[in-house]
């Protein structure tokens, strides 16, 4: 599972870095964020017609494109969608098989312990500051307006993290990033395996994170 994640400020060098995507004129990259919930609008990562990458802001909650009625009727959760069968599911299937993104992260965020005294823990890698998660985006029309929105993509937990919940987010290496993208490639099951326990660091957080309306520095920085 995946429902907070953090953002520390990426630099449009690195976006350059990650896909060769080339900066809006004039503009600054977003803005970091410290408590990413779902509902907000955060940016990711797509390919745009011509082929090139491109960054756009986006609702985090998938909403199908046959999706016709108002917003606040919707009431299955879309935040996440488990690899295994997100070929299969009729609410994320079209989206797997046209539109995949990228999710630029720092780091997300799990709770463990009993009910009234959990611990949130953030989980990023070691010696990254910037990461991309495996996500899906679509784009719904409703009362005259395109709502542009994503899912990032689940898996089994890798040892790290197991502690801390059943699922973790699907992270990419680098080199696999223009393969998820490229929708023609629907070999990708493979990108769906665990990242590696090696390379992943885990830390307690200040339990502020667990109010959406707390955004700072210091709710990622390790207690």
């Amino acid at each position: 599972m995946c429902g907070r994640f953090f953002r520390y400020g990426v630099t449009w060098s690195d976006y350059r870095a990650w896909l060769n995507l080339v900066p809006p004129e004039d503009t600054e990259p977003p803005e970091p964020t410290y408590n990413a919930a779902p509902g907000s609008y955060q940016p990711i990562i797509r390919l745009a017609r011509d082929g090139t990458a491109e960054l756009a802001p986006a609702m985090w909650g998938l909403v199908p494109s046959w999706w016709k009625k108002p917003l606040k009727e919707k009431t299955f959760t879309t935040f996440n969608a488990k690899s295994e069968t997100v070929a299969e599911k009729p609410v994320f299937r079209g989206a797997f098989r046209h539109h995949r993104c990228l999710v630029p992260v720092s780091g997300y965020y799990e709770w463990t312990g009993r009910a009234g005294a959990k611990t949130p823990f953030a989980v990023g890698l070691r010696n990254r500051r910037h990461f991309c998660l495996a996500g899906l985006y679509d784009v719904a029309h409703i009362d005259g307006s395109e709502l542009h929105s994503f899912t990032i993509l689940t898996t089994t937990p890798n040892d790290a993290t197991a502690s801390l919940h059943h699922r973790m987010p699907v992270i990419l290496h680098q080199s696999d990033f223009g393969r998820w993208l490229d929708t023609s490639n629907r070999d990708v099951e493979s990108l769906f395996e665990p990242f590696p326990s090696e390379d992943v660091h885990v830390w307690p957080v200040d339990p502020a994170v667990g109010n959406v309306r707390n955004n700072y520095p210091a709710l990622a920085e390790e207690t």
